[in-house]
C-alpha cells in the first residue's frame, strides 16, 4: 500500500473537501515512520490514524524495525509489557508528530491519532479509567485521542475521561443502543467539566468508533448473503443518523460555552468515525 502517485486523482482529499470527510489510515508500523511513508500519506490527504493492540502485534511480529528497541528494554530488565508499552509509545509519538500540522491547520478539528487501552480492562471500569489517564498523561499530546471500548463498563470511562477534557476514540459499538448511552456519557462528561469550572471546551475532540468493518467483512466474502448484509449496514447507519438528529443531540448545547462543533455539526464525538479500506478507494 503506497500513497497515490503524482498526477493520479486525490480521492483523500476529495473526500475531505468535497464530502467533509476526514479520512484516517487503520494502520501504523515503525517502517512508515521512519521511511517517511506516513508523512506522504499526510500530504495526500490522511486526516488522522488509529491503532489497536492487535496492529501492533502485526506490525512488530513482521518486521525487524523494533527488534534493537526491544532488546535494549529486555537487557535492561523491562518486562514484555512494559518493553511492548514502549515500543507503542515511540510509534505513537512518531505518528502525533506526523500528523499535528493537519492538527494545527485545522484549528484542533483533525490530525489525531488514537492508541487504544489494554483490551482486557474491556469489563474494569476503573481499570480502564486509570489507563486512559495514564496514556494521556505519558504522551501528553493534544492531538492524542485514547480509545475506550463502548461496553457497559466502558460508559463511566468515556464521562470521567470527557469531564477531565481528554480527548477520546470511544470503539467497539455495534449497535444504536450502545451509541446513544456512549452519546449519553459524553454530554454527561461534558456537563460535569463546566459543573468543575471549565469554561472552554473546545480543545475535547473525541470521536466514536461505529463498527461496519465486521459487516464489510461478511459482505467481502463469496456465497455470502452479501445484497442482505449491505441492507443491514445501511439500515444501521441511517438509524443511528436518525438518532443523532431526532434524538435531541443537537449542536446548540454547548455552543455558549466553545464546544466544539464539527463542520458545523453536532459534538465531535457523535459523529462517528468511518474508517476507511484504501483498497477500496483504488489505492
Amino acid at each position: 500500500m503506497t500513497p497515490p502517485s503524482a498526477g493520479q486523482p486525490n480521492r483523500l482529499v476529495s473526500l475531505f473537501e468535497q464530502q467533509g470527510q476526514s479520512p484516517w489510515l487503520d494502520n501504523l508500523r515503525r517502517g512508515w515512520i521512519t521511511s517517511g511513508e506516513l508523512d506522504r500519506w499526510v500530504a495526500d490527504g490522511i486526516r488522522g490514524l488509529t491503532s489497536n493492540p492487535a496492529i501492533f502485534q502485526k506490525a512488530i511480529d513482521g518486521s525487524a524495525d523494533y527488534d534493537n528497541q526491544f532488546g535494549e528494554l529486555v537487557r535492561g530488565g523491562a518486562t514484555t509489557e512494559t518493553a511492548y508499552w514502549n515500543l507503542v509509545t515511540s510509534d505513537i509519538e512518531g505518528a502525533l508528530a506526523a500528523l499535528r500540522p493537519v492538527y494545527d491547520s485545522s484549528g484542533g478539528a483533525d490530525g489525531f491519532v488514537s492508541v487504544e487501552v489494554d483490551p482486557a480492562l474491556a469489563r474494569d471500569t476503573e481499570g480502564t479509567t486509570k489507563a486512559a489517564r495514564e496514556l494521556h498523561e505519558l504522551i501528553a499530546q493534544p492531538n492524542l485521542m485514547v480509545k475506550i471500548p463502548g461496553t457497559a463498563e466502558g460508559l463511566a470511562s468515556i464521562r470521567q475521561m470527557i469531564a477531565e477534557g481528554r480527548s477520546i476514540n470511544v470503539t467497539l459499538i455495534f449497535s444504536v443502543p450502545r451509541y446513544r448511552e456512549v452519546m449519553e456519557a459524553y454530554i454527561a462528561g461534558l456537563e460535569a467539566a463546566v459543573d468543575t469550572g471549565a469554561e472552554d471546551l473546545s480543545h475535547i475532540s473525541s470521536v466514536a468508533s461505529f463498527f461496519i468493518s465486521r459487516t464489510d467483512t461478511e459482505v467481502d466474502r463469496p456465497n455470502r448473503q452479501q445484497e442482505r448484509t449491505a441492507r443491514s449496514t445501511n439500515a444501521l447507519l441511517q438509524a443511528a443518523s436518525e438518532l443523532i438528529v431526532e434524538g435531541g443531540f443537537d449542536s446548540l448545547t454547548f455552543a455558549a460555552i466553545g464546544e466544539r462543533v464539527a463542520r458545523g455539526r453536532i459534538p465531535s464525538l457523535i459523529i462517528g468515525m468511518i474508517y476507511f479500506t484504501l483498497a477500496g478507494l483504488g489505492f
